[in-house]
């Protein structure tokens, strides 16, 4: 028999991703902008709708027109997330904005397959399952699992799963938890990484993925790495400085039937399957990407749509557009968070609907 969702699982471990928070685990609702924070906002929209190409600096031949994918990864969330972080500043924020689209052009961070990050992933050095309390996706880093050499693939392998996180987030929830265990295994005792990788992650991380990361909470921290955090503190913003928690009690942050048995003192008993949990992994990803993009495209393919309409908190697209069900269909959220994927039950996706005036 196979755990279900939100449950210990105590005839057997579980091996799949949990497809939802606990129903207490809430976002925090978002604040509503002030006029001056709207009149900054419009203006970076404006901007952005007018972009028709994407320039890449490094590598110029990848620059080109903007693509679909690119315009729906343009979402009014996204544009305030870069505010925010250039401090209301629209033009910087726009910069920082284009910065990224072609960063992620010349990285090609949307073309890795889960084939080219498989070896990566065999032992599980990443996993990505359970919600904390404020319904954020729990990616657990488990240095101890390393099985490879340094690589540009090994920085690849983290923003994939960075990317997957995304996609695992549900409505309302714009940031992840970030579980990191250094606790050694037997074939590898030293769990940090060079501080030139570190610097990489970091510069990428605060560059290209503001306003994402809600906690990092981690454990089992030997001095060595004490030592580690403290040459990379001065390269860490005092906010995100904030957001680290070390060797506390994790259930404050994680409800306990979604928080990892091993080593974590949660309910959640997980066990890493390779060959059971990458392929439910992605293909639970991508549904919900295909799902997203096709409300993107039902509402007009909008720069500036809502992520909350995206990932199906509700039905009203920011031009207005309602997008329903017919025909008796059970939505493709409703589905997923009804079923697990250790039952394998079917999901199909929702088509498109024809438009509502709201």
């Amino acid at each position: 028999m196979s755990s279900k969702d939100g449950e210990s699982g105590a005839s057997a471990p579980r091996k799949t991703p949990i497809l939802a928070p606990t129903p207490e685990s809430k976002p925090t609702a978002r604040a509503e902008l002030t006029a001056d924070q709207q009149a900054k906002y419009e203006a970076l929209l404006i901007k952005a709708k007018s972009w028709t190409d994407v320039t890449c600096d490094k590598e110029k031949e990848k620059s080109g027109p903007i693509l679909d994918r690119e315009r729906a990864w343009l979402t009014r969330d996204c544009l305030l997330r870069y505010l925010r972080a250039t401090k209301w500043n629209v033009d910087d924020a726009a910069k920082r904005v284009q910065g990224t689209l072609g960063w992620r052009r010349e990285y090609g961070l949307d073309d890795f397959t889960p084939d080219y990050i498989s070896p990566e992933q065999e032992t599980g050095k990443q996993i990505i399952v359970g919600y904390d309390k404020m319904g954020r996706p729990c990616q657990y880093l488990n240095p101890g699992r390393q099985n490879t050499d340094a690589s540009p693939r090994q920085i690849h392998h983290l923003f994939y799963m960075v990317e997957r996180v995304t996609d695992m987030m549900p409505a309302g929830v714009e940031q992840l938890s970030l579980m990191i265990n250094f606790k050694p295994s037997k074939k590898r005792q030293n769990t940090s990484v060079p501080v030139s990788t570190a610097r990489e992650v970091l510069h990428i991380l605060q560059n290209h993925y503001p306003e994402r990361l809600g906690k990092a909470l981690i454990i089992n921290v030997p001095w060595i790495v004490w030592g580690f955090f403290k040459i990379i503190t001065p390269f860490i913003d005092p906010v995100t400085r904030d957001k680290l928690k070390f060797n506390e009690d994790m259930k404050q942050y994680v409800p306990a039937e979604q928080l990892w048995s091993e080593d974590w003192a949660g309910q959640m008993n997980f066990d890493y399957d390779h060959d059971t949990y990458w392929p439910a992994l992605n293909e639970l990803c991508e549904q919900r990407r295909e799902a997203k993009m096709a409300r993107w495209a039902a509402a007009g393919k909008v720069i500036g749509e809502s992520e909350d309409y995206l990932a199906g908190g509700n039905d009203t697209s920011v031009t207005g557009f309602t997008y329903g069900a017919s025909g008796g269909k059970v939505c493709l959220e409703e589905q997923m968070v009804a079923t697990t994927l250790d039952e394998k039950a079917p999901v199909t996706e929702a088509e498109p609907q024809a438009a509502v005036t709201a």
